[in-house]
């Protein structure tokens, strides 16, 4: 375990002094690629995504993939250490993507590597393996895992190495960022003219205020939309004729996207929107599978995570589970501890080895 402890923290230290923000993953990717064929894993490569396939594939079983995001969101303002220098303190590591999700990259590679190159390999395995790297995870970017997962072999569950305090997430919700707008006539002020497009969009934005769905989701709760941008007018003097606003919605496994927008936009009196995109659904895995009834018997619970991942692009079950805590993401000063780390090799080798 120590060998493999070790270089986890090592490759960790090595992708915080890398910088890697969203379609900027080139040189992470580098060293993922060079290290992958240093340990002699035989790495391939598409754009920035990095990925490789155990050496006794047999496409008569089914296959696991283990994958983890290379990419990080920006360093907020509030760093009060240098995002890019790995330090460590008693039993925490600080740096970017330390914890988001650099953690559960580094340790979900090592467990591949261990499970690959045991010796000898276990014929009788009950999945292929095969391990993914992948790059604009933060962005939802369509050079991410969209783009890597059609060259893999066809996979029929993942572990997804985002950060849950080592407890297996089960379901997470879906995004959909819907634009409305709504429509007046400018006019003078002064005078009794034109049509405010505030006050045509208000009956609609109350709606989406207090509507509330009715299906609640037992690991996910309620479904929850905002309108996070309002936008609208020139100057003091002019009514408005046109306003903008911006619909975060997450959905539940309970919803598709498409059939919440349908309803949306018929509960809209004066308003039109325009869903960005419908492709970000909510993912979730049986309660019955095999992976989830082996973490219930190592007294792990499982949830359901309001955060989205790349399970969103997923078309086959998948959990989430990674050391770290998802409280401390694309937060100032952003750690992962060593014990977390060590915790996590442990956990994926009982999980996975069968």
């Amino acid at each position: 375990m120590s060998t493999y402890f070790d270089d986890a923290v090592a490759l960790l230290q090595d992708l915080i002094a890398t910088p890697s923000v969203s379609r900027e993953e080139t040189a992470a990717a580098d060293l993922m690629q060079r290290r992958m064929e240093e340990w002699g894993l035989n790495p391939q490569r598409e754009m920035n995504n990095v990925w490789a396939v155990c050496p006794d594939y047999d496409a008569s079983r089914p296959t696991l993939l283990l994958n983890a995001h290379l990419d990080t969101v920006k360093p907020v303002a509030s760093w009060t250490r240098q995002p890019h220098v790995p330090t460590i303190e008693g039993d925490r590591l600080y740096g970017l993507g330390a914890n988001d999700c650099g953690g559960g990259l580094v340790t979900l590679l090592m467990t591949y590597r261990r499970l690959v190159k045991a010796q000898p390999l276990k014929p009788s395995r009950a999945y292929n393996i095969v391990y993914l790297a992948s790059a604009e995870e933060e962005v939802s970017g369509a050079n991410g895992v969209a783009r890597a997962l059609p060259l893999l072999p066809p996979v029929s569950v993942a572990v997804v190495g985002e950060p849950t305090g080592l407890q297996p997430a089960i379901a997470e919700k879906g995004l959909m960022v819907v634009d409305g707008y709504a429509d007046g006539v400018s006019g003078h002020a002064a005078r009794n003219e034109g049509v405010n497009a505030i006050y045509e969009a208000l009956d609609d934005l109350l709606f989406l205020r207090d509507y509330r769905f009715q299906r609640i989701s037992p690991l996910l709760g309620p479904m929850k939309m905002t309108v996070t941008v309002v936008e609208s007018g020139t100057q003091h003097n002019v009514v408005p004729d046109r306003l903008h606003f911006v619909l975060d919605v997450r959905t539940t496994e309970l919803y598709s996207n498409e059939e919440v927008f349908a309803f949306l936009q018929s509960k809209m009196k004066k308003c039109r929107l325009e869903a960005r995109s419908f492709r970000l659904h909510s993912s979730s895995i049986t309660a019955e599978h095999p992976l989830v009834k082996r973490c219930l018997e190592l007294g792990l619970k499982p949830f359901g995570s309001p955060t989205l991942s790349d399970q969103c692009l997923m078309s086959f079950p998948s959990l989430k589970l990674g050391p770290g805590e998802s409280s401390r993401s694309h937060s100032a000063d952003e750690f992962i501890c060593l014990s977390e780390i060590a915790h996590a090799l442990d956990i994926y080798e009982k999980i996975l080895v069968f």
